[in-house]
């Protein structure tokens, strides 16, 4: 199964309920939250009362991607608010293994995310045995719009294989220009995420189901 994020950084926040409701009635589907703080990457987003309405408001599941400094202050802060995915970065904690294990006690699920630089090997068995998801950036973090990395297919596979070696069922998932263009070989690579943005808010509302239904195909 293939679950489908549109990430809601492309979306109209003037109208954001309505954005919302639009996927009323769509399986398969969560809605990503980029959370940036303006010193882990040069963009800003959301902060907390924002998130708490996305949530509230949503009929999907919340798959929150913080690009931050200090995961551990959106670890505590948001864990009442029924975010069901809370990823943080590797690359912004020093110990990513206990840091996952503090976040499992208050979400569902908690997943990892690398940087394009970032090699898979970093992320050791230890880690991968413990979260539910892997997010691969194919661009760098902090903006919407940007051209997609094809070295993201090489880090699929890695963990893939690594994947089924350990016997784990963490899901691959995938963000940055991600299209119907490419979304078929990404799946057959192995991912099981697709977080898409501008592809998908760049179209009029009567557009979104049939985009989601071909980003499955």
């Amino acid at each position: 199964m293939t679950i489908i994020s549109p990430s809601l950084l492309a979306c109209d926040f003037l109208n954001i309920e309505s954005e919302l409701k639009s996927f009323d009635g769509i399986k398969n589907l969560w809605f990503h939250l980029d959370i940036m703080d303006g010193h882990f990457v040069p963009n800003l987003t959301f902060g907390n009362p924002i998130i708490e309405q996305i949530v509230k408001k949503s009929g999907h599941k919340c798959d929150a991607h913080f690009m931050v400094t200090n995961p551990d202050f959106y670890n505590e802060t948001l864990r009442t608010y029924g975010l069901h995915n809370f990823t943080f970065h590797f690359e912004a904690v020093l110990d990513p293994h206990s840091f996952a294990l503090e976040c499992k006690k208050n979400y569902p699920s908690v997943g990892v995310s690398i940087k394009p630089n970032t090699p898979t090997h970093k992320l050791s068995d230890e880690l991968l045995s413990v979260i539910d998801l892997v997010l691969i950036m194919s661009v760098e973090p902090g903006f919407g719009g940007q051209s997609f990395m094809p070295l993201a297919y090489d880090k699929i596979n890695e963990l893939k294989t690594r994947r089924s070696k350990l016997g784990l069922n963490f899901q691959i998932q995938i963000d940055g220009g991600v299209t119907d263009k490419n979304s078929r070989d990404l799946i057959n690579a192995g991912a099981d995420n697709l977080v898409a943005g501008s592809y998908i808010f760049n179209a009029s509302q009567d557009k979104y189901s049939e985009m989601i239904d071909l980003l499955r195909k």
